[in-house]
């Protein structure tokens, strides 16, 4: 028989056709390479009992097959072994859980590998999965005879009542459980989309439910206060009742009285404004003063101790007059000179002197301890200063003299620095300045002085108001002897 070009070229089709099927065939279904063990290692599984697995039966990772289960044997130690043949390029961690699960109510067993952590190394071809971490599912027949059992504990009118109010129970929502395993179904395929954020979910929440189980004591006690609160409301219903029957009316009566005063309530809030700027600024002064008021009132209260008990009808404190005279004697550094500060006597009220008048001792001086050098800055801790301007700058305080010396410095000459004087007042009209010269100023005339000439005869002087007083230990037969009485005792 003659054979043509043409059917040489079909023939030869056919069998490039045919080889590449027979490939395919032996490599994507017989898998002849998995056959002879090429890219592929075997890992052993020791189990306490075969859970219904058998060969060829597949093996899981992450819900992906990775490989199949070659034989199911004995081990001869009351167990029993299957070996896992694995693909090969997947790495599986070494750390991890293998369960036997079933796939359908009829069986179709499978193995399960569930790693524990990313980190560990993987799963190498001889491993063996030991047997702690191995779990397979109760036998199917010890389920059926446990539920054989329950059902026939259960009386069976009872049991056919149960089934005939199941039926009237989910008769006729056949649409409605039809949307629940749909809208479930859609779930796990939305679950499955979102595989990698869930899983990240899962990883990351374990701070947040330690944060829950550490702060346990918390909202335990949360919870115990909640229920006090709930328990008080129930006792005072009635006034809770009350409270809402009458809180409309209430806040009627408010915003009644917030409209008469609402003229003058701006004025207010403006004020305290005003005053919530200062509590601000001496919060810690506010703060030191709530502290040391309870201490005051203890220490007020413990000077009526000694009396407590007495017959007295009205017992008051009991107080020691301990008179110390000049200890510490009075501070007049940085006051004005002493030929111009003003008489006890003079009741007007002239204008205060230029400059700050306060003690300006050394701030560690024994005279005048609470005096303003030694008041604390707010705006800078550790700070004292006598103003609100040398505390907010960087000028320091400069005493006037050693501390030592309580009499007045009249001319600064310990540090140069300036007396207050008393204000000036312009010149007098109808005295022109000189035209080139400089423009003085008349100062204004000295407070009279505490000076009067006396008789020393009587002890007898008169007074700047006029009135005459008399001084008998002035006179020249007053007694030279003095005793510490006769100070405390006014002349006659």
């Amino acid at each position: 028989m003659h054979l043509t070009r043409r059917i040489y070229a079909q023939l030869a089709v056919l069998a490039v056709i045919a080889l590449v099927a027979g490939t395919v065939m032996a490599l994507g279904y017989i898998r002849l390479p998995a056959m002879f063990g090429i890219g592929r290692y075997t890992v052993a599984l020791d189990l306490p009992t075969s859970g219904g697995l058998y060969p060829s039966a597949n093996v899981t990772y992450r819900g992906t097959k990775v490989g199949k289960v070659e034989s199911v044997d004995t081990d001869g130690h009351g167990g029993v072994r299957a070996n896992l043949s694995l693909q090969s390029g997947i790495d599986i961690p070494s750390n991890l859980q293998a369960e036997v699960h079933s796939q359908s109510a009829i069986g179709e067993q499978y193995v399960a590998l569930l790693p524990r952590d990313a980190t560990s190394p993987p799963l190498r071809d001889g491993d063996v999965i030991a047997k702690q971490n191995t779990s397979v599912p109760p036998p199917i027949d010890n389920l059926l005879d446990s539920a054989n059992r329950g059902l026939q504990a259960i009386p069976h009118d009872s049991l056919k009542t149960v089934i005939d109010e199941s039926d009237i129970a989910f008769g006729g929502l056949g649409p409605e459980l039809s949307r629940i395993v749909k809208g479930s179904t859609q779930i796990a395929r939305d679950a499955r989309a979102n595989l990698e954020p869930l899983t990240t979910l899962i990883d990351q929440s374990a701070p947040v439910l330690d944060s829950q189980s550490d702060t346990a004591d918390s909202i335990h006690a949360w919870a115990a206060h909640l229920k006090t609160v709930t328990q008080q409301l129930r006792d005072n219903d009635g006034a809770v009742a009350g409270l809402i029957d009458n809180g409309g009316q209430a806040a009627a009566e408010t915003q009644r009285l917030l409209d008469r005063i609402s003229p003058t309530l701006p004025v207010i809030l403006a004020n305290l404004v005003t005053v919530g700027k200062v509590a601000l600024e001496y919060q810690p002064a506010v703060e030191q003063l709530l502290v040391l008021i309870p201490q005051g009132v203890a220490v007020t209260q413990g000077t009526a101790v000694a009396n407590a008990n007495s017959n007295r009808p009205y017992p008051g404190g009991y107080l020691s007059f301990n008179l110390n005279f000049n200890l510490p004697p009075p501070c007049t550094t940085g006051f004005l000179p002493a030929q111009q500060r003003r008489t006890p006597t003079s009741t007007d009220w002239p204008a205060r002197p230029a400059g700050d008048l306060y003690c300006r001792v050394p701030q560690d001086s024994p005279f005048n301890v609470r005096g303003a050098r030694n008041l604390p800055c707010l705006t800078v801790p550790g700070k004292r200063a006598p103003t609100v301007q040398m505390c907010e700058s960087n000028e320091q305080y400069v005493p006037l003299n050693d501390g030592y010396n309580w009499k007045g410095d009249p001319n600064a000459t310990a540090s140069g620095q300036a007396i207050p004087q008393l204000p000036t007042e312009p010149a007098a009209q109808g005295n022109s300045p000189p035209p080139n010269g400089p423009q003085p100023q008349a100062q204004a005339p000295p407070p009279p002085l505490a000076v009067a000439e006396y008789n020393p005869a009587t002890g007898t002087y008169v007074g700047p108001d006029g009135h005459t007083y008399k001084r008998s230990d002035l006179a020249d037969n007053a007694p030279k002897d003095k005793s510490w009485q006769d100070m405390l005792t006014p002349p006659n």
